[in-house]
């Protein structure tokens, strides 16, 4: 896992913009806490930030086909899950070798591929090529876009990062926020392509970007599709766990040290199952796999239900670890400390957005810094309840038959911070017809019944819009500590699959994500098998509360705060008793809060 970061430009020599390089690359050293470099040519400036976690001496990036006069350098971020075959298969087709990385395995397949390489790659990933024969620059995304890539238009080419922040350390990029900008971030529909930044975009997830002298190219290389499925429900059940298996195993590979986040619900257990046993395979039947949970230390005496969270997890996951038999911790938090100006600022300076969970994106920083201290890689449960159908949402007639984006519904408008309205951003005007295009991107089969063709719609808009903002999240707080998330939820071949399985075999016996639960069976125990859905813990302290009413007051006190927020509808919540703040209300002070720290960090042009 890495930073990436470059720019090509036919109009100017990118070497004389030594400078320029080493400082965008800068930006990126929590992403590569291990090593860094450039490479600079007359068209092209690559840069790198290393996280070394496969072949720790040989992966140095950025790398190059030959290391005098080169005419390949790639700087790449992620992981290939699938390098060992590939290095094979390349070799019979020539290829020699000179390291053990996954990302000399790319190199070698864009050598023998080109543009293509990208459907041969299985994995998390994305890279930037500079093409020295043919003076052109390809840009990948992997196929859910789990690692991140933004670029920008200089002139004559383009600029592109991991994070916008190295974007911002080109002279000709600035950070600049028009109206168009705050309705992509305060509307909450996460758009991918356009970005709170003006002329920031991302490349899509299974996207490849191409600069060359005849400017620039867009298209997809994957994107889900419809497709009949033929299997009853014992063989999708065998399927599902041969997908999740194959998966986990594919992804445990590290030569650094590995872990599991262990939640004591059904995902993070069944996954963290299938790791263990994959490592007492592999290292003997005394090899332990260590796991992490997260709580706070009042969870126990002061935790209150709602619609996402059911129970109190720690009781769950100290089961789940020792019925699997991991070498199992708690990482207990002090609600006051999620309260600490340099950790807000931290997390707001990681994910370079306004746009948080305050709390719980705190504890989650905080969290895989204690966890970084033992381990440069986790694995993580993320994105089973898109693929499963494990949300409220899936099993809501209200949010069935509602004509907008279903998440809305949970976290409703009130829980957004309300903008001001002097700025007329019609933001519900832009929801409605985002949602319309949206749906419009559906693929669908002839002869669907109306409930699978909604359950379709909804499993759509969320794989592809909110698993994204949950990707971002997890990349961007993860990647500031040096830590590595790896998602096997997010294996294509089970998103995939899981896709077009009837909702009937989804939702069988009457349960949400009856599948994964199926095919987990032994592999969890029974009180967590069949534990509802349960979302990432907050904190329910009064203390945070109050402190967080005298944070957002301070934040109000900023001019540039004031102009942008509804201070009529955020003030009332500053009043509310501490112990009786409801969870949306206090979203709107967390992101009261997180705006002035924004503002004061990335110091933007607003052009509204």
């Amino acid at each position: 896992m890495c930073g990436i970061t470059g720019w090509a430009s036919f109009h100017r020599d990118a070497r004389a913009q030594a400078p320029v390089i080493e400082a965008m690359t800068a930006t990126l050293a929590p992403r590569g806490p291990d090593a860094g470099g450039v490479w600079f040519g007359e068209r092209a400036a690559i840069g790198h930030r290393r996280l070394a976690v496969i072949d720790i001496e040989g992966g140095t990036q950025p790398m190059t086909d030959r290391p005098h006069e080169p005419s390949l350098v790639l700087s790449h971020s992620g992981e290939v899950y699938n390098h060992h075959e590939l290095r094979s298969q390349l070799r019979h087709l020539g290829h020699s070798f000179g390291t053990r990385s996954d990302t000399e395995v790319v190199l070698r397949a864009y050598a023998e591929w080109g543009e293509d390489v990208a459907e041969h790659l299985e994995g998390m990933f994305a890279f930037a090529l500079w093409d020295e024969r043919e003076q052109r620059l390809v840009l990948v995304r992997d196929r859910l876009g789990v690692k991140p890539l933004f670029w920008a238009a200089v002139e004559g080419g383009l600029a592109f990062a991991s994070e916008p922040k190295a974007l911002f350390a080109h002279p000709e990029i600035r950070p600049r926020v028009d109206a168009d900008g705050l309705r992509e971030a305060y509307s909450l529909l996460f758009n991918t392509g356009p970005t709170l930044w003006s002329g920031v975009r991302e490349v899509e997830p299974g996207g490849i970007l191409v600069l060359d002298r005849d400017g620039i190219r867009e298209r997809r290389y994957w994107q889900l599709e419809a497709g009949r499925h033929t299997d009853d429900q014992e063989a999708t059940v065998a399927r599902v766990h041969d997908l999740v298996s194959t998966a986990a195993r594919s992804q445990l590979e590290a030569d650094v040290p590995l872990c599991s986040l262990l939640s004591g619900g059904l995902d993070s257990t069944v996954l963290t199952a299938l790791l263990a046993d994959e490592l007492r395979l592999r290292e003997g039947k005394d090899a332990r796999i260590r796991s992490y949970a997260v709580d706070y230390s009042d969870q126990a005496s002061r935790f209150r239900g709602d619609v996402l969270r059911t129970g109190h997890d720690t009781p769950f996951a100290t089961e789940a670890g020792a019925f699997i038999g991991t070498d199992h911790s708690t990482v207990v938090l002090d609600p006051h400390a999620l309260l600490d100006p340099e950790h807000r600022k931290a997390v707001v300076v990681a994910r370079d957005s306004p746009i948080g969970v305050g709390d719980m994106d705190t504890s989650l920083y905080l969290l895989f810094g204690e966890i970084r201290r033992h381990s440069t890689v986790a694995l993580s449960g993320e994105a089973a309840d898109e693929v499963f159908g494990g949300y409220p949402w899936f099993h809501n007639p209200g949010a069935l038959a509602a004509e907008t984006f279903p998440w809305l519904l949970v976290t409703g408008d009130e829980a957004a911070m309300p903008l001001n309205p002097e700025l007329d951003l019609r933001i519900g005007e832009f929801r409605d017809d985002t949602y319309r295009s949206a749906l419009a991107a559906v693929p669908h089969l002839d002869g669907e019944s109306p409930a699978e063709h909604r359950q379709r719609e909804m499993q759509h808009l969320s794989l592809t819009r909110w698993l994204r903002q949950l990707l971002h999240r997890k990349d961007r707080l993860s990647m500031a500590q040096g830590l590595e998330v790896r998602v096997p939820y997010c294996d294509h071949r089970l998103v995939e699959y899981a896709f077009n399985t009837p909702w009937e075999l989804k939702s069988y016996g009457g349960r949400e994500k009856s599948l994964l639960r199926a095919a987990g069976t032994g592999l969890a125990p029974e009180s967590v098998l069949w534990r509802p859905k349960n979302h990432y813990p907050a904190t329910h302290h009064p203390d945070y509360n109050r402190g967080l009413q005298d944070m957002a007051r301070d934040a109000l006190s900023v001019e540039q705060v004031r102009a942008l927020a509804d201070e009529t509808r955020i003030k009332p919540c500053l009043g509310t008793p501490p112990d009786r703040l409801e969870w949306g209300h206090r979203l709107r002070l967390e992101r009261v809060v997180d705006l002035a720290l924004w503002l004061d960090h990335h110091q933007p042009e607003l052009a509204l």
